[in-house]
């Protein structure tokens, strides 16, 4: 894949990038090094400052990040601002907050006396230079959520961005630049996939955060393996969306289609799986397929568009697959279920409802990456569970039920990162984030995901 611009909304290329050479490559690792050899022995307070200044800066570029966001993944503008002021707000979070995360921590006075010592405690320390494999779908955020714990920890970072947001990666180095961070401390890398293992196999290079699709996942992590290297991974998600007889239908119905569809439905943690009752299927249903009609399809620069088109047109080929082998093998599009007419250019589609899933239907058992909906009817509590972990992705889920046993049961057998009540997955940046099965794993955000890339210390004083 190039590294350039293609707008979705067109389908024009606007601007190409050539990839780094080798030498390009290597001043960058040297450069990366030696920034965390000064970078490390920083003070928190001199760390939070250049963190709150890149938040500054982010807000203050919010109208014009957010248009190169929209012209290179088709993301809807309001949603670009309300990115990037995510990432503004989780820099600031991470500033006022790490210190007191990565504190020095002390075991109980008596079994630090039972270990001959006079005291103990663990301490936290950076492990170095680490490379973010980063996608496409939120560009800056996927990158922040991990930069700005990963700089306060006392890391420093090299961002491998993906090839078709190369202008929104080139930003975010020189936005921690402007900030005040040394150079070398954030670096953006402008290279092709094929480049990530030897950059990986590095000796410079300590660790590795991935965020992206399971083959990706896969390859990294096998090279990180065979190097004995620190890995977290994000990978894909099908998350279920369950609802409950005694949920509110309304309610459940309207946050559904946000649900599905923010973004484009291009989102990991986005409810792509909805089980719903018998006793409320019917309602759900009709309400649920109506605001899905209802969302407006268009031009992301539009402030009143609700849902842009993909990001590429190979990603709209992929989703189209899925429903036409859905479509063929028995499954009824509720609502949408093809191109929009009135949109001739463009990666677009629109907002589609199926049910009917059977287990041989492609669409039942693979990540539905665009604004596609698929609805179960169950008939029990057991049914709702039984359907939901049935899949490889264990990111995140959403139940709607406002009955306590069962709620319990949700949490203790969803097979997932999260368990959300009566609303839908968000991440922030005080709850850690990450998934089991083939969703990954490691955490990202909280104290869980600060401590990822450090060196957990142990530190003895003889008596």
């Amino acid at each position: 894949m190039p590294i350039a611009t293609v707008n979705p909304a067109t389908g024009w290329t606007e601007l190409t990038f050539e990839p780094l050479g080798s030498e390009e490559i290597e001043e960058r690792l040297r450069r990366a090094a030696a920034a965390f050899d000064r970078y490390r022995t920083t003070g928190f307070a001199d760390r939070a400052d250049l963190l709150r200044r890149a938040a500054e800066l982010l807000d203050e570029d919010t109208p014009d990040i957010a248009l190169t966001i929209t012209s290179e993944m088709g993301k809807p503008v309001k949603a670009a601002r309300a990115e990037a002021a995510k990432c503004a707000r989780t820099m600031r979070w991470y500033a006022e907050h790490a210190e007191a995360l990565l504190a020095d921590e002390h075991p109980d006075d008596g079994d630090v006396r039972d270990s001959g010592a006079s005291r103990a405690y663990v301490r936290y320390r950076p492990l170095g230079v680490v490379l973010a494999v980063m996608p496409w779908n939120f560009p800056l955020w996927q990158v922040v959520r991990f930069a700005a714990p990963a700089l306060m920890a006392g890391n420093v970072g090299l961002l491998k961005h993906a090839s078709n947001v190369p202008q929104t990666a080139l930003y975010l180095e020189d936005l921690f630049l402007r900030a005040g961070f040394d150079e070398g401390c954030f670096q953006t890398l402008l290279v092709g996939s094929g480049a990530i293992e030897g950059i990986l196999r590095d000796d410079r290079v300590a660790a590795v955060t991935l965020t992206g699709s399971e083959g990706a996942g896969r390859s990294v992590a096998a090279i990180a393996g065979d190097e004995i290297k620190k890995t977290v991974l994000e990978l894909g998600g099908s998350d279920p969306f369950v609802v409950m007889p005694s949920a509110d239908v309304d309610a459940a119905a309207r946050t559904a289609v946000t649900a599905r569809t923010q973004n484009a439905g291009q989102s990991c943690i986005a409810a792509k799986r909805f089980i719903v009752h018998a006793d409320v299927y019917d309602a759900f249903l009709e309400r649920f397929a109506a605001g899905m009609r209802d969302l407006t399809v268009g031009d992301p620069a539009d402030e009143d568009t609700d849902v842009g088109p993909l990001s590429s047109e190979q990603g709209r080929a992929d989703l189209e697959e899925l429903v036409d082998d859905a479509v063929r093998r028995g499954a009824t599009a509720v609502c949408g279920g093809g191109r929009p007419k009135e949109l001739e250019r463009g990666f677009y589609y629109e907002p589609t409802v199926l049910t009917g899933i059977t287990p041989e239907m492609r669409v039942h058992r693979e990540e539905t990456f665009g604004p596609v909906a698929t609805v179960y009817r169950v008939a029990d509590l057991e049914e709702a569970i039984a359907v939901a972990n049935d899949t490889s992705f264990g990111l995140s889920s959403n139940a709607w039920t406002t009955d306590p046993a069962e709620q319990e049961r949700f949490v203790r057998d969803l097979q997932a990162g999260g368990v959300y009540f009566n609303g839908m997955t968000a991440s922030h940046p005080a709850f850690p984030f990450g998934g089991v099965k083939r969703s990954g794993f490691g955490r990202e955000l909280s104290a869980h995901g600060i401590k990822e890339f450090c060196n957990t210390t142990t530190v003895w004083h003889g008596a």
